[in-house]
């Protein structure tokens, strides 16, 4: 049996589990619960209690979310991104080979998040033109995003941590390529997988229209002005329905023509309403302001758009200053100036009272915007459009010092020259002091929900070490594998890692695993670098599910995906990583 204070580890390490696959909390409020149980049961000392913050993996994480940014804002992806259409073809496959291979190059060298999120407006446009549905191509491009990553030091935040944690044991940190064997050979692998089993990718065809995604049929009617309304006269805003009834209108329809500002235009009979709310309330409306409704009427997207107002579908990103709060608090109409239809979340239809909706990111929006509104909202930092390219502000001038910055950090970190950490903040500051980012920018670049998760779970992987937690492991529950041979155990540990990622924190995942692996080498009298590398591969891929990693998160609506349809394709390209994982790691790093 483990003593008192291996129990009280075990058991922080177990609800923090529960927690994130919960999902009840964010993950870095759950990553501060942890560290404050860890102080007040006494498992860390007071001295330890910033050992998260102060750790160098946070850093270089924060700095390269910077350095990512710069490369971004200066316009070097955007214009990569824009430069695809010549190179893609005209059939499926050379598009997905073309975006995957792209998306996987730059994913190697920029925080993946950044990438996708420039990346997900210019493959729906390029399906668009080839008459393929977006979800034929989303999916492609997140799990690239994931194969890239792998491919470099810097390619995702568990690689740095990992890192991190091997330099803190006295172990040789990983090199800037290190990674690059392994990753390449499952870069390939992946996009041939991808290519030849494109057949379990979802054709969401019959649901391209956005009102049947979003199932507005039954929140959208037509109603004509009879000779005895009482709106005749007014017009939308000084009539007060809006706030009396809830109701929102889409279109003033006149000589069936739809007016430029219909929330202005004086009402008069014969005027159709394309009117936004529930159905009873439409429905009571008609005796109420003497309307008649069109009941045959379909409503479709070409019914709600016109020459002077889009249907608009946008995305909430990480780091977005709409996580967390509402449309009220955020002042969204004020802002924009355009009405909020819909808000999906994972396949979730919100269709009422969707200006108190906590926002999340992934969320997407639908709106109902005039053409001015539009430019507006592709130039926000907070939103991304979905089904038009992006028009934000670049500083094209400064993208010789982005790049400049870029190629020093990857110098300094190839030639050994300088530590890691050292290097990501030479670049950072470098593109603070290049003008590529304002100061602002640049803390609006950082994630800081994942600074606050190091900040907090770091110190478990320490706790776990030092109460003697992961030995007992060990010695336990990994012992029947231990006689079969560093390859079972390093097959196991792939697989249990997989596991966990695709149901939390794939950052949480290899914080509570790597002390597991340092223990299992010492009792094994084996070389850890095996073990440490298999947690990160399975760490930073996740296929299974939506949830198991940011970028899937963010693919979800736009491609109008359903939870197995990850599942679906994922789970035999996560067996074939695991299966080149095993066979490839001990040749690659011996035991």
């Amino acid at each position: 049996m483990p003593d008192l204070q291996s129990m009280m580890v075990l058991a922080v390490v177990v609800a923090a589990m529960a927690l994130f696959i919960t999902e009840k909390f964010r993950v870095d409020l759950i990553a501060l619960c942890v560290l404050l149980a860890l102080i007040l049961l006494g498992l860390l000392d007071s001295n330890q209690a910033l050992y998260g913050f102060a750790n160098q993996a946070t850093a270089t994480i924060a700095a390269m979310f910077i350095l990512s940014a710069g490369l971004v804002r200066t316009g070097l992806v955007e214009w990569l991104a824009l430069h695809l259409d010549k190179l893609a073809g005209k059939t499926e496959p050379r598009l997905i080979i073309v975006l995957c291979i792209t998306i996987a190059f730059l994913s190697a060298f920029i925080l993946n998040t950044a990438t996708v999120a420039v990346f997900i407006p210019v493959a729906i446009v390029l399906a668009k033109t080839r008459k393929l549905s977006a979800s034929r191509v989303l999916i492609p491009l997140s799990f690239a995003s994931q194969f890239g990553g792998v491919c470099t030091l810097i390619g995702t935040s568990t690689n740095i941590l990992v890192n991190s944690i091997a330099v803190d044991k006295g172990m040789k940190p990983f090199t800037f390529f290190e990674f690059a064997p392994l990753g390449l050979v499952m870069t390939i692998a992946g996009i041939i997988y991808l290519i030849s089993a494109r057949w379990l990718l979802p054709k969401r065809k019959g649901e391209e229209q956005q009102v049947d995604r979003y199932h507005l049929a039954g929140y959208l009617a037509e109603l004509e002005i009879t000779d005895k309304s009482s709106l005749i006269g007014k017009n939308w805003e000084k009539s007060k329905v809006k706030l009396n009834e809830k109701v929102d209108i889409i279109k003033l329809i006149r000589n069936d023509k739809a007016t430029s500002k219909p929330t202005k235009t004086k009402i008069r009979e014969g005027d159709v309403l394309l009117l936004h709310g529930k159905m009873d309330k439409l429905i009571a409306m008609q005796d109420k302001y003497g309307l008649k409704l069109h009941a045959k009427t379909k409503i479709d997207d070409q019914k709600i758009s016109s020459d002077e107002v889009k249907l608009i579908e946008v995305l909430i990103p990480p780091r977005s200053r709409l996580v967390g709060r509402t449309l009220q608090t955020f002042e969204f109409f004020r802002r924009y100036g355009c009405i909020v239809l819909a808000v999906q979340r994972l396949g979730k239809i919100i269709r009422e009272r969707v200006a108190e909706v906590t926002l999340d990111e992934g969320d997407t929006l639908l709106l109902e915007a005039d053409k001015e509104v539009v430019s507006r909202l592709l130039k926000s930092r907070d939103l991304i459009v979905t089904n038009e390219l992006t028009e934000l502000y670049v500083r094209k001038d400064k993208a010789i010092i982005a790049l400049i910055m870029f190629f020093a950090v990857v110098t300094l970190t190839v030639l050994n020259i300088i530590p890691i950490l050292v290097a990501a903040l030479i670049g950072a500051v470098g593109m603070v002091l290049g003008r590529c980012l304002t100061i602002e920018e640049a803390y609006q670049a950082i994630d800081w929900k994942i600074i606050f998760l190091l900040g907090g779970i770091i110190p478990l992987g320490l706790a776990m070490e030092q109460s003697g937690a992961a030995l007992w492991l060990v010695s336990t529950v990994l012992s029947p594998f231990l006689d079969l041979g560093p390859l079972v155990v390093l097959a196991t540990l792939y697989i249990i890692t997989a596991i966990l990622t695709e149901t939390m924190s794939n950052n949480a995942a290899a914080i509570i695993l790597a002390p597991i692996c340092l223990s299992v080498a010492a009792t094994m009298n084996v070389d850890p670098r095996p073990f440490l590398v298999a947690i990160t591969f399975a760490a930073s891929t996740s296929f299974a599910t939506p949830i198991g990693y940011q970028t899937n998160t963010m693919i979800y609506a736009p491609g109008g995906y359903r939870f197995f349809d990850y599942t679906r394709i994922g789970v035999p390209l996560n067996l074939i990583f695991w299966g080149l994982s095993v066979l490839l790691i001990p040749m690659i790093w011996p035991f």
